[in-house]
């Protein structure tokens, strides 16, 4: 994993030298190409378990709008698995727009786990992986919740602000 790199540069000013200091990122986020704008979990029958707006740039929709936009996307994962020239697939894993893609985890379980993030952004697949993790940690093994309902665990709220911040990275 790349970390900061910080280089300086001499410009030179009249008679004046100065020293600019710029920064360039290996795998951090950076404030305007890279971001997470929001997470989903559907469950298996298309209903929308789960959903967080992180960084600014996401319409603010209704939750009547978070809900048919989650069971059209279940739809389209589910018409995807069926195109595939090449035998069985587990449908699409990212859909891209002009100003955002979508990266889905499909769960053994049928489970869909959804980040939507900038296009620039590489580390979706590995962000939902932890996600699902945390999923499984902190809702899967409490008792009181019921399985292909709302998730309401403060614990998984705070395992993912811890994951992801406001979407920007650190």
């Amino acid at each position: 994993m790349k970390a900061w790199v910080t280089t300086w540069t001499r410009l030179s000013e009249t008679n004046n030298s100065k020293l600019q200091k710029s920064i360039t990122t290996g795998t951090r986020r950076s404030l305007y190409n890279m971001a997470i704008f929001g997470l989903w979990v559907i469950n298996k029958a298309g209903g929308l378990v789960y959903q967080r707006n992180f960084a600014d740039g996401l319409a603010q929709l209704t939750s009547n709008e978070y809900l048919v936009l989650a069971g059209t996307l279940h739809g389209i994962h589910a018409i995807t698995s069926r195109l595939s020239p090449m035998g069985s697939s587990s449908g699409a894993q990212v859909i891209e727009g002009e100003t955002f893609k979508i990266t889905i985890l499909l769960t053994a379980t049928g489970t869909k786990f959804v980040l939507l993030t900038s296009l620039t952004d590489t580390s979706a697949d590995a962000i939902l992986q932890k996600v699902y993790e945390i999923y499984a940690d902190a809702v899967m093994k409490n008792p009181f919740h019921t399985p292909e309902m709302p998730i309401r665990s403060e614990g998984f709220d705070t395992r993912i602000t811890a994951l992801i911040g406001n979407g920007l990275g650190a």
